[in-house]
């Protein structure tokens, strides 16, 4: 595993779309493992491949039961129920903003093996994953920040 250096939030990588994941291999193991250390290292809850320069449509997200990995992850199910998030990033110099999210979301991906899985979340966990998610469409919260 290795810290990588964060993308400055001003870079314009962050406006690009991501490609999706088509091999499941010891590279794709390494980019997750120090995508694991560099979030870590700043304490977030969020990272998504861009953070670290690299525009593969992998994230992973700290939540209270350990990292959860999610690669070429799309939302399938969206609660109307809406929250008011405040949210910020882990890229250096970004802002703070209030976003509206769905309050629970179900997310389809595939693990570190390319198997398929399915995870669900709400509140703060489910603002993570479209926070997350978005980074990977070239969409950054302030895009969505209440006016």
């Amino acid at each position: 595993m290795a810290l990588r250096n964060l993308t400055e939030w001003s870079d314009p990588i962050f406006r690009k779309t991501s490609r999706a994941v088509e091999k499941f291999d010891e590279r794709l193991w390494a980019l997750l493992n120090d995508m694991h250390e560099t979030l870590e290292s700043v304490g977030g809850y969020g990272c998504a491949a861009v953070h670290i320069g690299v525009l593969r449509r992998v994230v992973v997200v700290n939540d209270d039961n350990g990292i959860i990995e999610l690669i070429n992850p799309t939302i399938t199910e969206a609660s109307t129920e809406t929250q008011e998030v405040k949210e910020s990033s882990i890229a250096p110099g970004a802002p703070r903003g209030t976003v509206i999210r769905p309050k629970s979301v179900t997310v389809s991906a595939f693990d570190r093996n390319g198997n398929p899985i399915t995870v669900s979340g709400s509140d703060f966990l489910a603002a993570t994953f479209c926070h997350e998610i978005d980074h990977l469409d070239g969409i950054m919260f302030t895009d969505k920040v209440r006016k």
